[in-house]
């Protein structure tokens, strides 16, 4: 069985994949026609519900709740890994609601945690993630969102941190930042659907077991040549949640969800979301 398969070029993604997509593991007969997009223009080509399986940003996943449901396998959440707000002079916390900030797309999670921390902010403006940084130095805009491995270089390229979304999150919930997730389309049966969760939770494991398998495919497209770099996207994005998201990540899905919803940033969400 063919199935449309959809995630980022971003190390953690190519991580995870790899041994799914090039028949490494043992697929149960399921094969993938691979797209693969920065997350924002995933975000949007599974709105029209036709996408198969595909990473999504969990603010996206919140237009598209009645479509799709969430694999247990395949998220980014985590701790101390979350969108972090940077400029190229000093700028204040407080001072956040009236700056013209860089975004990373509109349905990114880094935008639904910018606007459950700073819901004053009006003034905002879409970029690909890697050209944020470019715009904050050319003081086209007074702020950038950053995600990705722009996390782990953006000291180094003359930038200071206003914010980190990720500890704001943390510090308001005592639980982990969700991020992305794999999602699967509702119109599978659901023996499919579970297929697809066991084959990559498999392909995560192999990854994992066999760490050297998966470096030629992370290279051919990561943004941050540097392995170090790259090892620590991995690292930081890629963890047991990744494997399993068990009742903690779940609650912390739900937590950003719900929290989204009272502040009446994303519709009136289907409760039941999870394969």
């Amino acid at each position: 069985m063919k199935l449309t398969l959809g995630f980022s070029t971003c190390p953690n993604d190519t991580f995870i994949f790899d041994a799914m997509v090039h028949h490494k593991i043992d697929t149960e007969g399921l094969d993938f026609s691979v797209l693969m997009a920065d997350v924002e223009e995933l975000n949007k080509e599974a709105f029209n519900s036709k996408i198969d399986i595909t990473k999504i940003s969990y603010h996206a996943f919140a237009y598209i709740s009645d479509n799709y449901k969430i694999l247990d396998a395949g998220s980014a959440l985590g701790n101390n890994n979350g969108p972090l707000l940077i400029s190229k002079t000093k700028i204040y916390p407080d001072e956040v609601p009236d700056l013209k900030i860089a975004i990373p797309g509109k349905y990114t999670t880094a935008n639904l945690l910018l606007g459950i921390a700073y819901p004053e902010v009006r003034c905002k403006k879409e970029y690909i993630f890697s050209d944020i940084e470019e715009v904050v130095a050319s003081h086209e805009v007074d702020a950038g969102l950053i995600i990705h491995e722009n996390r782990f270089t953006y000291e180094q390229r003359g930038f200071k941190k206003i914010v980190d979304l990720g500890e704001f999150w943390e510090n308001k919930t005592q639980l982990p930042i969700p991020l992305g997730g794999i999602v699967v389309n509702r119109k599978l049966p659901v023996e499919i659907q579970q297929k697809v969760n066991r084959v990559l939770r498999r392909s995560i494991e192999f990854a994992y077991k066999n760490p050297e398998e998966s470096l030629k495919f992370i290279r051919q497209y990561a943004q941050e040549i540097d392995e170090k770099v790259m090892l620590k996207h991995i690292d930081l994005y890629v963890n047991k949640y990744s494997i399993d998201l068990g009742e903690t990540g779940k609650k912390a899905i739900r937590k950003l969800l719900d929290t989204a919803e009272e502040l009446k940033i994303i519709p009136k969400q289907n409760k039941d979301i999870f394969i």
